[in-house]
C-alpha cells in the first residue's frame, strides 16, 4: 500500500512538471503533446511549440529530477543502514563534498590534460564524481569505526571536517578558474537540474539504476546490520563484503547524481527517515519507498524552483536546505542522548 500510494504520488508530481514553468501547459496539452509526439505537430505551429518544450526541456528535466532524487534518497538510506544511524546523510558527512571536488577539479582542470581546449565530455564528470564519493565514503567509514562499532559523534564531526577540506578545495580550484568555469561552478555546486537533457539523461541512467539494483540486493543484509556486526555474522551474512559493497552502491549513486545535478542537500537524511516513520525500518522496504519519495521530493522542490521568482529560477539545493536543515535540527535534538554515548 505504502509503495502503491507513492507511486501514484510520484507520477502525479512528475505529469504537474511537464506543465509548470515559464510557459505553463494544461495537463491536456501535455497529454495531447506526448501522444502525438513531435513529428505529427509539425503542421501546428503553436502545438510544435509546446512539443519542444515538453519533450526537448521538461521531459528529459523531469526524468532526471526522478533520478537524482532517488539516488540521493537511496544513498542516504544506505549509510543510515551501514552506520546504524539516522543522522548520516550524503551531504552532511561529506560524501557529497568529495564527490563534488573530484567533478569541479574535472571541470576546471580537466583540459589541461588533453589537446582539446574546450571541456571535457559530460561523460567524465560521473566517474570522477564516483571517485570522490568513493574515497569519501572509506575515509568516514575508516575514522568513524572502531572494532565494529561506529561512534556517530564521530561520524558527524568527521563528516564536517571532511566537507570543510573538500569544500577549501573546491574554492580553491574556484579561485582558478576563468569567467565562464566560475560561472559554472557557482551555478552548480547551489543544485539545480535546468541543465537536464536527453544526453546527459542515457549518461547517468544506467549508472544510478546499477546503484538502486544493488542496493535492493543488499537490503536483506541491511535488516541483519541493524542487529550488529557480530549478530550478522552468526546469521551467515558476509559482513565485510556487504559494507563494501554498500560503500560501492552509496559512491556511485551519489556520485552521479552530484555530477548530473551539484549538490543537493538533505534529501538523503529527511526521506528514509519520513519512510521509517510511516513504514518501519525494514530495508526491503525502505529502500524503494525511498526512492520514490526521492523522486517525488525533488520533482516537487523543483517546481517551487521554477515558480518562487519566475520568470527566474532559484537553485534546486536552496529549496531542499530550506526543508531540510530544521527538520535535521530537530532530528538532532531527539538524537542528542544517543551523541552523548
Amino acid at each position: 500500500m505504502v509503495l502503491g500510494a507513492l507511486a501514484l504520488g510520484v507520477a502525479a508530481i512528475a505529469v504537474l512538471s511537464l506543465g509548470i514553468g515559464a510557459v505553463p501547459l494544461r495537463v491536456g496539452r501535455v497529454a495531447e503533446v506526448l501522444w502525438v509526439g513531435r513529428e505529427a505537430a509539425r503542421g501546428d505551429p503553436s502545438l510544435m511549440r509546446d512539443a519542444i518544450i515538453v519533450l526537448d526541456i521538461r521531459l528529459p528535466r523531469m526524468f532526471v529530477g526522478l533520478l537524482v532524487g532517488a539516488a540521493l534518497a537511496t544513498g542516504g538510506a544506505l549509510l543510515q543502514g551501514l552506520f546504524r544511524n539516522p543522522l548520516a546523510d550524503p551531504a552532511l558527512v561529506g560524501v557529497s563534498s568529495g564527490s563534488a571536488l573530484a567533478a569541479a577539479a574535472v571541470i576546471v582542470l580537466g583540459h589541461r590534460f588533453t589537446a582539446s581546449p574546450g571541456p571535457l565530455p559530460f561523460a567524465v564528470l560521473p566517474a570522477a564524481s564516483f571517485a570522490g564519493a568513493l574515497a569519501a565514503t572509506l575515509i568516514l567509514y575508516a575514522i568513524a569505526t572502531r572494532r565494529g562499532r561506529t561512534s556517530v559523534a564521530t561520524m558527524l564531526l568527521a563528516g564536517v571536517a571532511l566537507a570543510a577540506l573538500a569544500g577549501s578545495g573546491t574554492g580553491f580550484l574556484a579561485f582558478l578558474s576563468d569567467d565562464r568555469q566560475l560561472r559554472d561552478l557557482t551555478f552548480w555546486t547551489m543544485g539545480s537540474i535546468g541543465g537536464a537533457t536527453w544526453s546527459k539523461l542515457w549518461v547517468v541512467a544506467p549508472l544510478i539504476g546499477a546503484a538502486l539494483a544493488l542496493a535492493m540486493v543488499l537490503a536483506r543484509a541491511l535488516n541483519a546490520l541493524i542487529l550488529g556486526e557480530a549478530e550478522a555474522f552468526h546469521l551467515g551474512i558476509p559482513v565485510e563484503r556487504v559494507k563494501r559493497l554498500t560503500i560501492l552502491a552509496v559512491a556511485l549513486a551519489v556520485g552521479a547524481a552530484v555530477a548530473t545535478a551539484g549538490l543537493i542537500g538533505f534529501v538523503g537524511l529527511v526521506v528514509p527517515h519520513v519512510i521509517r516513520l510511516v513504514a518501519g525500518p525494514d530495508h526491503r522496504l525502505l529502500l524503494p519507498a525511498s526512492a520514490l519519495l526521492g523522486g517525488g521530493l525533488l520533482l516537487a522542490a523543483d517546481m517551487a524552483a521554477r515558480t518562487l521568482v519566475a520568470p527566474a529560477e532559484l537553485p534546486i539545493g536552496i529549496v531542499t536546505a530550506l526543508i531540510g536543515a530544521p527538520y535535521f535540527l530537530w532530528l538532532l535534538l531527539r538524537q542528542n542522548t544517543s551523541l552523548d554515548s
